[in-house]
This record gives C-alpha cells, structure tokens and sequence, in this order.
C-alpha cells in the first residue's frame, strides 16, 4: 500500500500512506495526514508525501514548539563545548527576549519564511525587552543567526525539511553603526583622569578583547621587549561567576607588539602599582597577579568594567561607544596605516584574515587601493 484518500467531510480528507519500515522495530509505518481542500489537491498531496518517503525526505509530524527545541539546541550546544558559557549566556538573553515571546510557542514544523519576515518586521518596531521601541539591525542579526542555527540542526536531525531562516536575510547593517574614536589624541584627554585609563588604552593600541585584557597577568607583559603574550581570558556568567578559559580562538593565543606610548603608560601604572604595595608591606609584584585585578587580588568583574565603562562614555557624550569600540578603533588605525590584512587579523586574534575582512569592509570600501591590497594579502598568505 503507497497511499489511499478518504473523504472526512465536505473539503477534508484523511490520507493514509506508508511511510517506511520503523528503525527499531523494522515494521512497516502506516502514516495518516488530515488534508482540506479538493479532491485533486488532496491527491496531489498525498503524491507529494508519498513521494517524500521514496526519497527519505519525509518528516514526521511532531509537536515541538521553536522555543522548546532553541532551547534545548542552546544547551547541547553548550553541554558538547562547540560555545563557551559567556557565549551560552548571551544565546539565552536573545532566545528569550527576541526569539520566544514573538515565535517561540509556534510549531516548529510549522514555522515559514513569512513568519521570519513578520518577526523581523516586529523586532523593528517593538523587540527591546523593556517593550520601549525597536531593535537595532545588528541586535536582530544576532537573534536571527541563533535561530537559524538552531533550524540547521533541526534539518540535519530530520525533524524539518528546510531551513526557513536561510530564505530570509536579516535587516541590513548600516557601515555607520560600528562606533569608533575619530580623534583620538582629544579622546586621551578626556580619558587620561579616568580609573579605566590604563586598560582602555591597552584596548585601544592592542585591541584586546576585554575578557583578554583582563586575563593579563604581570608575568605577560614585557615592557623592555615591547610585547603582551595573550594566552588565556576571563569569563563572567550567572551560571559559573568569574573564570578563566583559553582565548576565543586558536589564533587568540598570540603575541602583541606595543607602541611606545602603550609602553610609557604601563611603566607609569606599574610604578604606581609597586608604590602603593610598597606602602601595604606585600612586597614585589609576582608575575601570576593579574594586572588589572580587584583591590584584594581576586579576579575584576567584566561586567562592573562594562558598566564602569558606559557611565563614563554617557558623561563624554559618545553613549554609543562601548569598551569593544576601541578594538574597533584600533582595527581601523592599523587599516588607515595600510597594516596587511594578515598582520591586523593576527593581531586582533581572528582565525581567518576573511573573517577581519568581513568585520571591516566597510572601512576598506573607503580607500579602494586598500581593499584590493588586503584581498592581495589574504590570498598570497
């Protein structure tokens, strides 16, 4: 038996079909399908499921809903290592304040590229959590990447047969949104009385990561050689507090140069640094102290650092200027300095130079001669 059509009702059918042998059991499956609509289409339904099972296309009706199985694809994910718990964390906030309230309770087998296109739509006008407005481009961009993530699996599992997600772009990053300092020496100023001026002028003139700038210890930071050896990070979750874990990337395990005015300012906080210990009686700095650690020694906390960080950018007047900015900032130093695409993404700790393509395109786009030297550079690396 390949399949059968039974009338229900005036325009409902029930189509039975066979969908298989069972993997377990290796009994032949009976499927049924409820259909409304005509006769021929109901046949020409039924041709198209039996035709799914010839080609092992055919997916099992299921219940799951989009928020149920994001979630549980957050945690595997997690659970197997492919992301770290930071990274896990941030998945969750954009599962369940962009992602659930707005498509979470519907069907994961019933989930369309309309429904993509309406949910991006809403997150314009009304996705912030607080329900005070829209949501920026690359916010959405994010949410949206998890969710078509999550769908892959889900059609690697045979759970769906498409991937809605991929049908539809997310919204368009304006080259404008990344903020960067355009002047920097009056930006110094204005930082130079600051508690964060030291670690946001390594940021600035490295462009470490935060979570690597305040991994570093004393015992990593050469001044007589001009260099910083990057060789962990630190992570701050609800889940495990304050921790220490490898960089992001095998190629985040790297060495950076210093320039001289990065120099001059750590010998200064240095100095500083052994005067006040000098003062308690605890002696010499041992090359294990973390740089940057809280007064008693222990681990600093990356999210008092943020917030630190964006209090202080709101009294400058720049409220867009997140502590990343200035890794963006330095990237676009070294790109207006004509620095090869290969040495910048070593620098910044990219594993790719494509991927620091991508980041900065639009930086290149603004001298063309650059662009074509760093495509010339990624290629004959």
């Amino acid at each position: 038996m390949k399949g059968h059509i039974q009338r229900r009702g005036k325009n409902s059918w029930r189509l039975k079909f066979d969908a298989g042998r069972d993997e377990k059991t290796g009994k032949r499956k009976t499927q049924f399908h409820t259909f409304r609509g005509s006769k021929r289409e109901a046949q020409i339904k039924l041709a198209e499921l039996v035709t799914a099972v010839d080609q092992s296309k055919y997916v099992e009706p299921n219940k799951v809903t989009v928020a149920e199985f994001v979630r549980a694809r957050v945690d595997q994910w997690e659970a197997s290592g492919n992301i770290s718990a930071r990274t896990a964390e941030r998945y969750r906030e954009l599962v369940e304040n962009q992602i659930v309230p707005h498509i979470g309770a519907k069907l994961l087998q019933k989930l369309r590229t309309l429904d993509i296109e309406g949910w991006h739509t809403t997150l314009r006008a009304a996705g912030r959590a607080d329900k005070k407005g829209g949501l920026a481009p690359r916010t959405i961009g994010h949410a949206h990447r998890v969710l078509g993530k999550a769908l892959r699996d889900a059609v690697k599992n045979e759970l769906v047969t498409k991937n809605v997600v991929a049908d539809e772009s997310a919204p368009k990053v304006d080259d404008d949104e990344m903020v960067i300092v355009k002047d920097i020496p009056a930006f110094i100023e204005l930082l130079r009385n600051h508690r964060l001026f030291v670690p946001a002028m390594v940021s600035l003139f490295t462009g470490l990561r935060i979570g690597e700038l305040l991994a570093l210890r004393e015992g990593r930071v050469d001044l007589d050689g001009k260099v910083i050896q990057v060789r962990e990070a630190l992570e701050e979750t609800k889940a495990h507090g304050i921790r220490f874990k490898a960089p992001k990337t095998k190629a985040g395990r790297r060495d950076v140069t210093l320039p001289d005015i990065l120099v001059d300012t750590l010998r200064e906080f240095r100095k500083t640094q052994l005067e006040i210990r000098l003062r308690l009686g605890t002696g010499k700095i041992p090359d294990d102290a973390l740089l940057f650690a809280d007064i008693d020694g222990s681990p600093p906390s990356q999210k008092r650092y943020s917030k630190a960080w964006s209090d202080f950018a709101d009294q400058i007047g720049m409220p867009d200027l997140g502590f990343h900015n200035l890794r963006h900032t330095h990237a676009s130093q070294l790109i207006d300095a004509g620095v090869d695409i290969v040495t910048i993404s070593k620098r910044l700790g990219h594993s790719k130079p494509d991927i620091t393509l991508r980041i900065y395109a639009h930086l290149f786009r603004k001298d063309d001669g650059k662009a074509a030297a760093a495509i010339n550079a990624a290629l004959n690396r």
